[in-house]
């Protein structure tokens, strides 16, 4: 296990997006043979790629979280991810991150040589996935999410979204830890698009700072391409990338440690905007 810190202070770690899946809501199905399985080559050729254009971190994922996807089972979705994760860890030094909330999968992708696992549930699903990356001595990121990707639309109800999120993290990183998992190999992640309304999203990226300071762990956002970029620009998913980058640096300007995207030469640039704005900002007078 690498020792290397995957989300480092004072760099914006860009997560490439690498879904192995016949219904993500934006690339679902372009690494899927004409036979309806992996096309392992494809796939391996999609994630260098995400390499060559700048990711730091190549996250895998084999079971769609988009609102209304019906859950995968866990030999199914190992089926999809571990050939995927396997043959990348053989072909690059970038870290792998296996992207479920199934204890089973993040135990078999850890073995096949992914260093990071990427939970959207924040351990609500499956507890026993943080015992997994304790072991593994893997990188953790825990997600915000209320319920099951199915339907976590139905109901959206907060009081206060900023706050809530940042308790309910909270909890999730005290599991994390009581499980053993080292809090330098912890990440948080406030779940944008995840069982949120517009306004909920808003609040969250506009206090990115306030949730960064309380929880005090490195932050991850992932607004890529997501339904509310859509209701604000009216632009389909497959124009969403401009808006993605706006996004992005304006997370990083508020204190975002990473993104996680779909385009990342785009979100490459996006963030020499925002880190650099935020170093000024430090900067003082000039």
């Amino acid at each position: 296990m690498a020792e290397e810190i995957a989300f480092p202070r004072g760099r914006a770690t860009i997560v490439g997006i690498l879904n192995v899946t016949p219904d993500s809501f934006s690339d679902g199905g372009r690494v899927w043979s004409s036979e309806g399985r992996v096309d392992l080559e494809r796939a391996v050729a999609a994630g260098l790629s995400l390499v060559r254009d700048g990711a730091h971190v190549i996250d895998v994922g084999g079971e769609s979280t988009r609102p209304g996807a019906p859950a995968v089972s866990e030999d199914e979705e190992i089926d999809r991810t571990v050939p995927v994760v396997e043959a990348l860890a053989k072909a690059t030094a970038a870290p792998i991150s296996i992207d479920t909330r199934k204890s089973s999968v993040a135990r078999a992708a850890l073995e096949a040589g992914a260093r990071i696992v990427n939970d959207v549930s924040g351990l609500r699903h499956d507890p026993h996935l943080a015992k997994v990356a304790a072991r593994a001595s893997a990188t953790l990121v825990l997600g915000h999410l209320r319920g099951e990707p199915a339907t976590m639309q139905a109901r959206v109800v907060f009081e206060d979204c900023l706050r809530e999120v940042s308790d309910e993290l909270a909890e999730s990183v005290e599991i994390a830890r009581r499980a053993g998992v080292l809090r330098e190999r912890l990440v948080v992640d406030p779940g944008i698009g995840f069982g949120k309304r517009l306004r909920h999203n808003l609040a969250l990226l506009a206090n990115l700072g306030v949730l960064r300071e309380r929880l005090d762990l490195p932050l991850l956002v992932g607004p890529s391409r997501k339904a509310f970029l859509g209701e604000l620009t009216g632009e389909p998913v497959a124009e969403r990338d401009r808006a993605t980058e706006a996004v992005c640096a304006i997370a990083v300007f508020a204190g975002a440690d990473g993104v996680r995207v779909h385009d990342v030469a785009g979100a490459r640039r996006a963030l020499a905007i925002g880190l650099s704005l935020r170093e000024a900002r430090r900067g003082g007078a000039v």
